[in-house]
């Protein structure tokens, strides 16, 4: 009786110490992750827009997330091929929520182009969302080693801004 008692006493101990939930933690770039919906207009050299959505995409999803290496200094910029087709790793930090590349960066999808960014941001709560509510903004100037567009029509870059996806069908 008492093997029995022990070994149900076992049973009940490894059971209780099984069901202990892991902690899991975030991404080294988790300020700076996300999915966003956005607008990609034409603009000049001084960032004024020159020409709304030039393409007539309207809005379109792209992500930001970590390298595999997961460093603050580092992440992924990525138009899902829902623009230029582009994915390229950017220098960031997320004390000011800010990214760029450092200078022509190689597209990891694709044509093999290079794609430079610059001037991009977070800001936490300052867009609006379709139904109204506040959500975070992204914005940064992208530019393509490919693109014979803004020496034909007279702009210099395109400004992609917008919004966290917030999954809400009121904001699809």
């Amino acid at each position: 009786m008492k093997k029995v008692i022990y070994l149900l006493m076992m049973c009940a101990g490894v059971l209780l110490f099984s069901c202990e939930k892991d902690e899991i933690g975030g991404t080294a770039t988790e300020a700076l992750a996300g999915e966003w919906t956005v607008t990609v207009d034409a603009v000049d050299g001084s960032g004024n827009v020159v020409e709304e959505d030039f393409f007539g995409l309207g809005r379109v999803m792209l992500n930001t997330y970590n390298t595999a290496a997961n460093l603050p200094t580092e992440m992924y910029v990525d138009d899902l091929g829902n623009f230029w087709e582009y994915k390229v790793k950017v220098q960031s930090d997320v004390n000011t929520l800010t990214f760029a590349t450092s200078g022509a960066a190689t597209n990891e999808v694709g044509d093999p182009i290079n794609v430079t960014i610059d001037g991009g941001k977070i800001l936490p709560g300052a867009a609006t969302t379709p139904h109204g509510t506040p959500a975070d903004s992204i914005v940064y100037y992208v530019s393509f080693s490919d693109d014979e567009y803004p020496a034909q029509y007279g702009y210099a870059k395109y400004k992609v801004s917008g919004y966290r996806y917030t999954g809400l069908a009121v904001d699809d």
